[in-house]
């Protein structure tokens, strides 16, 4: 919106070509979402306490949890509404792979909101059935996997990469891509929503992964950087360098209010949204394994369930005291914050990694 004003203006004086550089609308995006996000979120806040319905909290989860219950929940849509904003005033509106990641934020978040409206307003503590909402989130996430499969400008924008080697290179068909793009969007939808079960737990991996995903897309939308780097040059993806960083400062100004102890959880709608704009924007820039290394935190949270509940229903036994795994590190004693820190650790660690194959290759 404001691009196209400045387009105008240029015109009439250069300084305004400034905003014509991605990194420059990247900065102000961030700072522009984390703005509003400082300055909604209290009145935000205040709306979710008003529903009377807090976060739902497991009566088999640990102790320290259930001086939580009746916090607000649903946090998520403050982060979605000034993602969008900050977006729309500066992203560029006639790039297609905007306007992908925009839609699939929201059709998440519409299945987030639901799942979360039921919990709260209906009082139902189960929320949307599983099998609805991962039949809705099927649908969204095949028909964003087709959509780009239709509309690829270049080979490129359709080949599975592997990191580390710059000569495997697999081109896909439509079956195969549209296959590993729903796997992706829908698999880290479900695995950001595993995550967020702690304070902050979710939204700083959230952030980091975000902020090394603009790098990509940046890298990936240059001809000059993405040849010296040997990655796939998608044309247009740069500008998915925009929703990175708003992103990222929208995550800022909800840890604000979501860090220990936590004013606010973000709920379905935004822990659904979030992963599956990362996993979307993975796709695009054609970084599919890369993001399974920095979003190692996901990964892993969704793989302690995933064993948790094979090894219960093989054995009858636990492998974890409970899951998703950050519940097992809190039964065997350490306290919630300790948890929260080690996995952002863990996380910055993971993120440099997947950076680190920008250049090992």
């Amino acid at each position: 919106m404001l691009l196209e004003l400045a387009r105008w203006l240029q015109s009439l004086e250069n300084f305004f070509g400034l905003f014509g550089y991605l990194t420059f609308r990247g900065i102000l995006a961030a700072l522009t979402s984390l703005a509003l996000s400082l300055w909604l979120g209290p009145a935000v806040i205040r709306r979710l306490g008003q529903l009377k319905g807090g976060q739902p909290i497991r009566k088999d989860g640990p102790q320290s949890h259930f001086s939580k219950a009746g916090t607000p929940t649903m946090g998520g849509a403050l982060i979605l509404i000034t993602v969008a904003a900050s977006v729309l005033l500066w992203g560029d509106l006639r790039n297609k792979y905007v306007w992908v990641v925009l839609l699939v934020m929201l059709c998440f978040g519409v299945i987030g909101w639901y799942d979360d409206w039921i919990k709260i307003v209906r009082r139902d503590p189960n929320g949307l059935k599983s099998r609805w909402k991962y039949l809705l989130q099927s649908i969204f996430g095949l028909a964003a996997g087709l959509y780009l499969y239709l509309y690829a400008d270049v080979p490129a924008a359709t080949t599975f990469y592997v990191p580390f080697f710059k000569s495997i290179a697999l081109p896909l068909a439509g079956v195969g891509f549209v296959a590993i793009a729903y796997f992706w969007i829908v698999g880290f939808s479900n695995a950001v929503n595993l995550t967020d079960g702690l304070d902050g737990l979710a939204i700083m991996p959230t952030v980091l992964v975000a902020c090394a995903l603009g790098v990509f897309a940046y890298a990936s939308g240059n001809a000059v950087f993405s040849n010296y780097l040997q990655i796939p040059q998608v044309p247009g993806a740069g500008e998915l360098t925009i929703i990175c960083a708003a992103i990222a400062g929208a995550g800022l100004g909800f840890l604000w209010f979501n860090t220990y102890p936590a004013m606010v959880f973000m709920g379905d709608i935004g822990a659904l949204a979030l992963g599956a704009v990362l996993g979307t924007i993975a796709v695009i820039v054609r970084q599919e394994l890369v993001l399974v290394i920095m979003g190692g935190i996901f990964v892993i949270e969704t793989l302690s369930v995933m064993i948790q509940v094979a090894s219960f229903k093989l054995t009858g036994k636990r492998v974890f005291r409970m899951a998703p795994i950050h519940h097992h590190f809190e039964l065997k004693g350490w306290p919630e914050p300790r948890v929260i820190v080690r996995f952002w650790i863990i996380s910055v660690v993971l993120v440099l990694v997947g950076l680190a194959t920008l250049k090992v290759r």
